[in-house]
């Protein structure tokens, strides 16, 4: 589920999580719980990180770095997820109203033991968002939606279990498509794997949003700026924000450990957008023209990158 507007990092205040990674001696025991002492596991990855800080650039907080033990618990909340929309995948077709892929959530969540993170997040109604066409994000399912031949739809699902989340999105093309929307649904595909190559340990944040914007925009298309992904994992939405009209080597540095999401949304006519004035929820197109989203959730790792949710 995307994030809506955005909210950047301090880089210079200290929370308490680094007040007390400051106090650490190097021979306590590491932060992450690997069970080795500080000076031979994460110090010269917090120096690292410090130095880069005095330099100016935006850093992580140690909140949003999880630890192995963290990693594992997501990626069991991940495979639910997954298997929520393997199961959408099989199911969706010409006649369906999006309610009925609500229902597939709802069934399949409360038989994992989980549970459906969007449903009354912030007062949203439903426990998945369902967004057709025109619609951005954030659609609501509705028996009164029935798909259509030549529909695009983008469901977008997030898993709570045991208390940790996932979040990912998938687009799918109902029928006989335009070859025009085709394009657009592929080009979106193809612009969230751009922006994973471009995702690296000790790299920035802005080398991803930047590869996302030249695919879309390379191709004929924009993306929308108001709305991007997020970190994830241990909260529904952390930090950091994740935009696509950045510049490589710019915002937060990437470390291993960080997850967040590649979610943009590419429009096929300008990048305007509206949200419903009646709900405060759906967003859609201010031209009418179609929109397509696609979200991964990525972990950054020690020699590359790891997609955990798709």
């Amino acid at each position: 589920m995307s994030k809506l507007g955005q909210r950047a990092l301090n880089a210079n205040n200290a929370g308490p999580v680094e007040q007390r990674v400051a106090k650490m001696g190097r021979n306590d025991a590491c932060w992450c719980g690997s069970g080795k002492k500080y000076k031979a596991c994460h110090a010269a990855f917090d120096d690292r990180i410090r130095k880069l800080k005095l330099e100016g650039h935006i850093v992580p907080e140690h909140d949003i770095i999880k630890t192995p033990a963290q990693i594992e618990k997501i990626k069991e909340s991940c495979k639910v997820n997954i298997a929520i929309l393997d199961e959408i995948e099989k199911k969706i077709c010409v006649g369906m109203p999006t309610s009925a892929i609500d229902d597939i959530v709802v069934r399949i969540t409360k038989e994992a033991g989980a549970i459906a993170a969007p449903l009354d997040y912030e007062g949203y109604p439903y426990s998945v968002c369902t967004s057709v066409n025109s619609q951005v994000c954030h659609g609501f399912p509705s028996p009164d939606v029935i798909l259509k031949d030549g529909d695009i739809v983008n469901v977008d699902c997030s898993t709570i279990l045991d208390g940790y989340f996932s979040d990912s999105s998938r687009m799918f093309c109902i029928g006989n498509v335009d070859p025009e929307a085709k394009r657009l649904v592929d080009v979106t595909r193809e612009a969230v794997y751009e922006g994973l190559k471009a995702t690296k340990p000790w790299g920035y944040l802005g080398d991803m949003g930047q590869a996302v914007h030249d695919h879309c925009y390379d191709n004929g298309y924009t993306v929308v700026r108001e709305i991007g992904g997020h970190g994830v994992g241990l909260e529904f939405h952390e930090e950091p924000w994740v935009g696509y009209h950045s510049k490589r080597g710019e915002e937060m540095l990437l470390v291993p450990g960080m997850i967040f999401t590649i979610e943009p949304m590419v429009n096929m006519g300008k990048e305007d957008i509206y949200i419903d004035d009646k709900n405060n929820w759906e967003v859609y197109t201010k031209d009418g023209k179609l929109s397509a989203q696609w979200e991964i959730m990525v972990l950054v790792t020690e020699d590359g990158t790891e997609v955990l949710c798709w």
